[in-house]
């Protein structure tokens, strides 16, 4: 067990750095106090395998810190990443025994789990949970569709914009502050993922991404680190507006 893993195990509820966006941001204290008693923690190395698709999962759990991926293998092998998991996302289906894609960590993660049969039981009888599970999950839905606009009708480099936009915007969300001005986050994918999630060449990735450094919208320091100058402007290359545009 890391050293994480302790300072974990012994957090309480109230102090989780997701508290005001997962799937419990609306429980009253006696409610924390039930997830408290089903509430587990596990730690996943960059590159690990949470769980397969087809696979039983016994758990949900919420993201506490790191990044994962969703992602189907076809027959042929042919393999398609479809979706980020971000701090305070979901991962699992209540009432569904079978996982649909593949889970994987792509930073080193934590979640913070509930045993699913337990889980379900409180749904029942705890309406503060269940309206945010369908919050959330109607809050997919509608970055789903975005996601189809993204990937059918929008360039490549509205494509990287967009995806450093989600990333912002959800890494300000995290810190309670608005998704405006100057912005400072880490990027959880590697270029090889960005073409892999956004359906673009990593030559091309590489290309826009310099372009979007050349013309002063972001700034680079590595390959992860990544400052945001003005968000308006990064809105615009996107080709949407800072009142619209993405879910984050």
């Amino acid at each position: 067990m890391t050293v994480q893993d302790r300072n974990l195990k012994t957090q309480d509820c109230g102090d989780c750095p997701i508290r005001h966006r997962a799937v419990c941001a609306r429980c009253e204290t006696d409610e924390l106090a039930q997830l408290e008693q089903m509430k587990y923690y596990r730690s996943y190395q960059a590159g690990q395998t949470v769980v397969w698709s087809g696979d039983h999962m016994d758990f949900v759990a919420s993201v506490v810190t790191g990044v994962a991926t969703l992602s189907q293998t076809m027959e042929d092998g042919r393999r398609q990443m479809v979706g980020l998991l971000l701090p305070s996302d979901f991962v699992g289906r209540p009432g569904r025994d079978t996982v649909a894609y593949d889970v994987t960590a792509t930073t080193d993660l934590v979640m913070c789990c509930f045993r699913k049969k337990a889980f379900e039981t409180m749904m029942i009888a705890t309406p503060s949970v269940a309206q945010r599970l369908l919050e959330m999950t109607l809050d997919e839905l509608d970055s789903a569709r975005e996601w189809m606009l993204l990937l059918g009708r929008k360039t490549a480099r509205e494509k990287i914009a967009s995806l450093l936009a989600i990333i912002a915007r959800r890494n300000a969300g995290l810190m309670l502050k608005r998704a405006t001005g100057r912005l400072v986050f880490d990027l959880p994918l590697t270029r090889e993922e960005m073409s892999d999630y956004l359906g673009l060449t990593l030559e091309t990735v590489s290309r826009q991404m310099s372009a979007l450094r050349k013309s002063g919208v972001i700034e680079l320091e590595g390959k992860r680190h990544v400052v945001v100058n003005d968000f308006d402007l990064l809105m615009e290359e996107a080709g949407d507006d800072s009142d619209g545009g993405m879910l984050s």
